[in-house]
């Protein structure tokens, strides 16, 4: 039995101490449990000694490897070195010795000359696992210079970079063979059944379902259905607007909003604290108009930004004046202007002390305005009641230098409709709830100044707050 082994070509793991060898069976000895190699490799090099015996014990895994794999590599070996090496061949192909000891054979790459011994056409595709000058083809391989050096060279890349292994993987796998094994339709099938015994959405399902994934700020417990129609007020019909995330606002009409704000003051809501609000949330958009972050840091105090405030000698121009003083608190240059009037009402007289303390510039007349563009101009001449003053030599002149001096306008509280606006506004902010604006009013945009919902109530108005987080949102055309 033991002889039927030699002449195979075997590999012997001998653990991480001695390491793998590679070889030719020369002799099996039973009786002292021992196996021999002939033209052993080790590692992938080839040894110095043309026999190596182990013993039983050392080996710790036996692969048998094909042989005739070693007996296509014996004779490669022999061409290189032009050398005459007996060479043992598969039985029953007795043309084998001749095709490998022609000259023509020995010219042939390793690889034409294997598939040439199996009978196999030269357009077959075969796959190497290692890199090997032996498994290079004739087109392939590196010109190489004449001399017995150079085919010493050759020998030594052979026994490095060979590792004598992949030379028996003459089977490749069979890929189309497998693909047609695969039946897609019934995969694909098991599938979609998992995912709608799972509740996902499968493929093909409209988008309009349960999403099955959510955004880290999305909601994943089913609530009630939203309702954006939460504001109604008494009176319909008039304009309505929206905001960015669809809730419904409508307007009202100058006389709710008065009795609106008249029921807040008995509440405590006093008209120095409604200025003080409307002050800070018109501030706080003005600098946002102005670049935010962008504009105010300590590297552009160089470059403060200029604001025109152009007020009248009403509760909107104290509205006006209080946004003035909190600019002038930010480093913005602000230039008010206020005509001088005999008397003038409290609440004004209070903000323009206040206003003058800031450092900010006061003027009285339209010729110590500004000749060149300012940043933003702040529009609080109208005012909702005092219609006539629209008449008056010093609005005419301060309506048209903001028209002219090219500036983006932004209109503090303006009036209703109807009332027509002597400077064209590019941003309008209303108090509490809008009031019915005409389109020369630009873009509105709401603010909160504290209002509790039991005062709308009181008034007739169901009330759900549409800030969110912020004190001014911006409102869209219904």
């Amino acid at each position: 039995m033991a002889s039927d082994w030699l002449g195979s070509l075997v590999s012997l793991n001998c653990g991480p101490t001695l390491g793998v060898y590679q070889g030719e069976v020369s002799s099996v000895d039973q009786s002292s449990q021992t196996i021999s190699l002939r033209q052993p490799f080790h590692n992938g090099v080839k040894c110095p000694v043309p026999e190596v015996t182990f013993s039983a014990i050392d080996i710790q895994e036996l692969k048998i490897l094909d042989i005739r794999s070693f007996n296509a590599r014996a004779a490669s070996s022999a061409a290189v070195k032009g050398s005459t090496v007996p060479v043992a061949v598969p039985k029953g192909d007795p043309r084998s010795v001749e095709k490998l000891n022609s000259p023509q054979q020995c010219s042939k790459s390793y690889g034409e000359r294997h598939l040439d011994a199996l009978g196999q056409p030269k357009g077959f595709r075969r796959r190497h696992n290692s890199w090997s000058s032996t498994s290079r083809g004739a087109n392939q391989a590196t010109p190489k210079k004449n001399g017995v050096k150079n085919g010493q060279m050759k020998n030594r890349d052979d026994e490095c970079f060979g590792d004598g292994m992949d030379d028996g993987l003459d089977t490749d796998f069979d890929f189309e063979g497998n693909l047609a094994l695969f039946d897609k339709a019934a995969v694909f099938s098991e599938i979609d059944t998992t995912e709608r015994r799972n509740g996902a959405r499968s493929r093909g399902t409209p988008q309009d379902q349960t999403p099955t994934r959510y955004r880290h700020d999305e909601n994943i417990l089913e609530g009630k259905p939203i309702v954006y129609r939460q504001i109604t007020v008494p009176q319909s019909g008039h304009k309505e607007y929206c905001t960015d995330s669809g809730l419904v606002v409508p307007s009202i009409s100058y006389e709710l909003h008065k009795r609106l704000l008249s029921a807040a003051e008995r509440y405590g809501l006093t008209l120095e604290r409604r200025l003080e609000m409307t002050g800070v949330c018109a501030s706080q958009m003005t600098l946002t108009l102005l670049g935010g972050p962008n504009r105010f840091t300590p590297k552009n105090l160089h470059q403060r930004p200029t604001v025109a405030l152009l007020c009248g000698p009403h509760v909107q121009g104290a509205q006006g004046i209080s946004c003035g003083r909190h600019l002038a608190n930010h480093e913005v240059e602000v230039i008010l202007f206020l005509p001088n009037f005999v008397k003038m009402l409290d609440a004004v007289t209070s903000e323009l002390t206040l206003f003058n303390k800031t450092g900010g510039k006061q003027v009285s007349g339209i010729k110590d305005l500004p000749d060149t563009p300012v940043d933003l101009i702040i529009n609080c001449l109208d005012c909702h009641e005092n219609t006539f003053l629209m008449d008056q030599p010093w609005y005419r002149a301060a309506a048209d230098w903001a028209n002219q001096n090219r500036a983006p306008v932004l209109s503090l509280d303006p009036p209703v409709s109807g009332q027509g606006h002597a400077v064209e506004a590019k941003w309008s902010l209303s108090l509490c709830l809008p009031l019915p604006l005409a389109e020369g009013a630009g873009r509105v945009y709401l603010c909160d100044i504290g209002v509790p919902r039991q005062v709308f109530q009181e008034v007739g108005i169901k009330y759900h707050s549409p800030f969110g987080c912020k004190f001014v949102i911006p409102l869209h055309s219904a």
